[in-house]
């Protein structure tokens, strides 16, 4: 019985001891998040960032200075931001921003419960370019109780993609203006 109660232990035992580890370098300096803001060069964005991207904590500590790089992200910063504004209508299921991939759950428009469609968008490119996005467009039909695949035709992903490229450029020409003023 007393061995089962210290074997319950060794994990509380081993996060205490990591935890004063840890305090090993502090060396007694108290400090505010002001003044450790104040020190540091820290500047905080949105998730997707106020400078084109996924900026939360400001460049990254190799001092990358283009835009994707600084942002951490491994696509073109203003075609994911176009990617997920233009599928904002849709529930997101998953989007990998390293990847570059956006998978929606079913979405079932208001004006027709008898049809659902789900996107899967893929960023290609790190450069803002018309063949660095690629749609698969998913649509299935209610038939009784039973969903059916329907085929979508190529005009549905190709306006999707052109819906996502003007959106981007939207976003860019916003934030050269943005950094001329």
């Amino acid at each position: 019985m007393r061995r089962s109660t210290a074997l319950r232990l060794v994990p509380a035992l081993l996060a205490a001891s990591l935890s004063v580890a840890g305090c090993a370098s502090w060396g007694g300096k108290t400090e505010t998040v002001e003044e450790q803001m104040k020190n540091k060069d820290y500047k905080f964005g949105s998730l997707l960032g106020t400078d084109g991207g996924l900026n939360l904590f400001g460049k990254n500590k190799r001092g990358g200075g283009d835009q994707d790089s600084a942002n951490g992200i491994g696509v073109n910063s203003f075609l994911w931001r176009a990617s997920l504004d233009t599928l904002s209508f849709m529930p997101i299921a998953s989007a990998d921003p390293f990847g570059g991939v956006i998978l929606t759950d079913w979405y079932t428009p208001p004006d027709s419960p008898n049809e659902r469609f789900k996107v899967n968008l893929y960023i290609l490119d790190r450069q803002l370019r018309s063949d660095g996005v690629r749609v698969s467009v998913f649509k299935q039909q209610r038939t009784g109780n039973d969903w059916r695949e329907v085929p979508v035709g190529p005009e549905t992903t190709g306006t999707l993609e052109d819906a996502v490229l003007t959106r981007a450029r939207q976003l860019r020409i916003a934030q050269n203006a943005a950094s001329k003023l």
